[in-house]
């Protein structure tokens, strides 16, 4: 009798009848219709979004939801209505009939409910594309090609992913039965704006999601009701302005991604009373300047990632009040001056992002007021030179990036001299950087990650670091040489799992690993410092021993040794008086010739006139003579070694 009596009561609002032939499959549609009609919607249109509903329901799988769950959604709708109730009540002061009316329809609800209650089961539908866990409560439609957000879910659901869709509003009523939700993600869809109160009824919400959209505008109420959100993303839309007062209602938000946007202005208030918030994305924008007195209020932030806008400089201050800031990424925002006094204040700070700017030489004296920095990028710039003592002030620094320097060509020796605490130096793709003055890497004695992969080293010298200390090498992409010099290379890169470093030259060892090639595959032996040290020794040792050899057997036999040193002078010194004065004047004939004559002179004046001598016997005498010279000369030949000493000079 309640049944029929509802039933009636739904006819006299003046709309159709509703069949209840299976109530517990379709309290959800009823409900929906029961909206419509209440709302004075049109029923035709509503009918027909009903049916498409129904038909894309149609093919999914049906899933149980508990008698307590039943309930709840029809307590929801039961108090959203009433709510409704009054305040049309209040506008229009409609009639005890239509009170009555209501009232029945609320009683028709309950006898539902009962009955759900009385089956014990109940079935909810999940759209075409979806899948519903109701064991973990959560939704996810993703490229499900949604229109609208699904209004028919299980009111229990804890979490909703809408991504990828084509929804292009928010329904202002579209979560009001919704109300445990957690995390609802709209990324990627079609959304232009979003009405004022949309998520009033989210009081348990954490997280929202709503990047990738086409938001070009929000207010102050926007997130009204939004009383536990601590994330909220917004990249990649199209905001312009953040006015003051926008995030108001956010009292506990922790995460704020604003980048990506066309945001060319942010008004002094936009960050009130986000005393909470911890992470703020401000990159990728058209900001000029740094919004210093906007960021002020921020006193618990940690994070603030402002790179690639268009600062070009930053001035003294600019980052004041963010006294708990650890992380500052200024990343591609065209920096080419930055004042002395810049980051004065930030005595929190631990990692700074440079990278990617216009910086002609490192700021080391803008960087010295960091007593706690420990990781820096400062990469892609238009250094030319590392020069000693280029990062003097922080000696806490623990990470060390400056790749991609395209003009990059010398670190110089001591230029990390400060730097004791260094753990990780990052070197990579410097194109023109060749040379790393022998000392550059001195006095690092905790360095153990370095990477200097695809530079321009032909050659590394083995005291260039302490090799065997380092748990990470990366020396691949470098135009290296492989020859004698690098054998130790070759040998240490052996029990490494490092990157494979290729040979660029000689030819014969093109593009091939230099990692265990031997001493003759680099065309070289003893090219080991501690074999030479060895080849040394060995040498000096016998060289030592021979000439102590040498010694001994002299004082041993010193006697003798002078005996024939005198021997060996004298004779040299008679040999030498004997050649002096032995020089032939004249040939054999003439000495013949002239000694015959001599001698024939004497007897011609001793033989008388009236005695000539014969011829014969002259002759004799002459041979007689001949031979005495030349017995002679013999004699003198055995006695002194010389050669003949003419007669006439005896």
């Amino acid at each position: 009798m309640g049944d029929v009596h509802g039933l009636l009561l739904v006819s006299d609002l003046g709309q159709e009848d509703i069949a209840w032939d299976d109530v517990g499959t379709s309290a959800a549609v009823n409900i929906a219709t029961l909206r419509g009609k209440y709302y004075g919607q049109n029923y035709e249109s509503l009918e027909r979004r009903q049916h498409n509903a129904e038909a894309s329901l149609s093919s999914t799988r049906h899933r149980r939801i508990t008698a307590k769950q039943s309930k709840l959604n029809f307590d929801v709708f039961r108090t959203y209505l009433s709510d409704r109730q009054r305040s049309e009540q209040q506008k229009t002061h409609v009639t005890s009939q239509r009170s009555f009316t209501v009232i029945g329809v609320l009683h028709l609800l309950v006898l539902v409910g009962l009955f759900a209650l009385g089956t014990a089961e109940a079935r909810t539908f999940c759209p075409n594309g979806c899948t519903c866990d109701d064991d973990t409560l959560v939704v996810s439609c993703v490229g499900a090609n949604l229109d609208v957000i699904p209004i028919a879910l299980n009111p229990s659901i804890q979490r909703i992913v809408l991504k990828e869709n084509r929804i292009k509003i928010v329904d202002a009523a579209a979560f009001q039965f919704y109300g445990d939700l957690k995390n609802v993600d709209l990324s990627s869809n079609h959304l232009f704006t979003i009405p004022n109160g949309s998520f009033d009824a989210q009081r348990h919400l954490v997280e929202l999601h709503l990047k990738h959209n086409k938001i070009s505008a929000l207010t102050e109420k926007t997130f009204q009701g939004l009383k536990s959100l601590t994330v909220l993303n917004l990249r990649d839309n199209y905001l312009e302005t953040l006015k003051n007062g926008l995030f108001a209602y956010l009292s506990k938000l922790e995460e704020l991604d604003l980048g990506q946007n066309r945001i060319s202005k942010v008004e002094p208030g936009a960050f009130q009373k986000l005393g909470t918030l911890r992470v703020l994305y401000l990159d990728d924008n058209q900001l000029r300047t740094v919004p210093s007195s906007a960021l002020a209020p921020l006193n618990a932030l940690a994070e603030l990632h402002i790179g690639w806008n268009a600062f070009s400089s930053l001035p003294d201050d600019a980052f004041k009040g963010l006294e708990q800031l650890a992380v500052l990424d200024i990343m591609g925002a065209g920096l080419d001056n930055i004042s002395d006094g810049a980051f004065r204040g930030l005595n929190a700070l631990r990692t700074l992002k440079l990278g990617a700017n216009k910086l002609r030489e490192v700021p080391t004296k803008q960087l010295a007021v960091l007593p706690r920095l420990e990781e820096l990028t400062l990469g892609q710039n238009f250094f030319t030179i590392l020069r000693s003592g280029a990062f003097q002030g922080l000696s806490t620094l623990k990470k060390l990036d400056v790749s991609g320097a395209k003009l990059l060509t010398t670190v110089e020796k001591g230029a990390f001299s400060d730097n004791a605490n260094l753990e990780t130096l990052v070197l990579n793709s410097n194109k023109r950087l060749a040379v790393m003055e022998e000392g550059s890497l001195a006095g690092l004695p905790n360095l153990r990650h370095l990477m200097l992969r695809d530079n321009a080293f032909i050659t590394f010298s083995e005291s260039l670091v302490a090799w065997n200390e380092l748990r990470r090498l990366d020396l691949s992409e470098n135009p290296l040489v492989c020859d004698c010099s690098q054998l130790w290379l070759a040998e240490i890169l052996v029990p490494r799992n490092s990157s494979p470093v290729l040979c660029a030259e000689p030819p014969e060892s093109k593009s091939k690993s230099i990692k265990g090639m031997t001493a003759d595959e680099l065309g070289c032996a003893f090219s080991d410092s501690r074999k030479q040290v060895l080849l040394v020794t060995v040498c000096t040792t016998g060289l030592g021993l021979f000439f102590g050899l040498i010694i001994l057997l002299y004082y041993r036999y010193r006697r003798r040794v002078r005996d024939a040193l005198k021997d060996y002078k004298w004779k040299n010194r008679a040999i030498s008086r004997k050649e002096h004065e032995y020089q032939k004047t004249f040939s054999d004939d003439e000495y013949i010739v002239r000694s015959a004559h001599a001698h024939h002179h004497h007897h011609h004046h001793q033989t008388p006139p009236s005695q000539p001598v014969p011829t014969h016997h002259h002759h004799h005498h002459l041979q007689q003579l001949q031979q005495q010279q030349q017995q002679q000369q013999q004699h003198a030949q055995i006695a002194a070694g010389i050669k003949p000493i003419p007669v006439t000079e005896l």
